[in-house]
């Protein structure tokens, strides 16, 4: 790979971090009562995935959500890096489109996949398993949200061709 095309790739991932940091972090922002908080960040995440090659795409999240909960929520960053690694490689930007069958059915798993794995690491952070429950459905809602947003968002930005941008540049 050329050496302007990962300044270029360094940069997209560099913008994505700081926008899901901000999004995650600060936008939308609702602490819930087991710990933790919704947001809408992974929405990002999962565009990220869509736009960028996956060691990019993963580095992005990793580090957008990591430095939200280090700004917010510091117990939460090395559970946070390595659930949002695992949920950008869900996702595909092989397609042209970003919304294509992979990213549809990735949606749905990350919505599972996701709480599942922050109801896991809150048992843990909690010593009890009776911290499975809370935290699983306070992500499942953020899970939701996220999903539905990108969803909404990601056939506009194919009717835009903001892949075909992107990779243009």
């Amino acid at each position: 790979m050329s050496q302007k095309k990962n300044l270029h790739l360094l940069a997209l991932s560099a913008l994505f971090a700081a926008a899901i940091t901000v999004m995650t972090a600060y936008l939308l922002h609702i602490p819930i009562p087991t710990g933790g908080y919704i947001h809408l960040g992974d929405a990002l995440i999962y565009l990220a995935a869509c736009l960028l090659p996956t060691p990019w795409a993963a580095a992005a999240a990793a580090a957008g959500a990591g430095l939200a909960d280090l700004l917010t929520a510091p117990m939460w960053v090395l559970p946070t890096v390595v659930i949002k690694t695992g949920v950008a490689m869900l996702f595909t930007c092989r397609s042209e489109k970003i919304l294509c069958a992979r990213n549809r059915a990735a949606v749905v798993l990350a919505g599972i996949l996701s709480p599942a794995a922050y109801a896991l690491a809150g048992c843990v952070l909690a010593g009890t398993l009776t911290a499975f429950v809370p935290q699983f459905l306070g992500t499942l809602v953020q899970g939701i949200g996220s999903g539905a947003l990108f969803l909404v968002l990601a056939p506009a930005l194919d009717a835009a061709k903001l892949k075909r941008a992107l990779h243009a540049a």
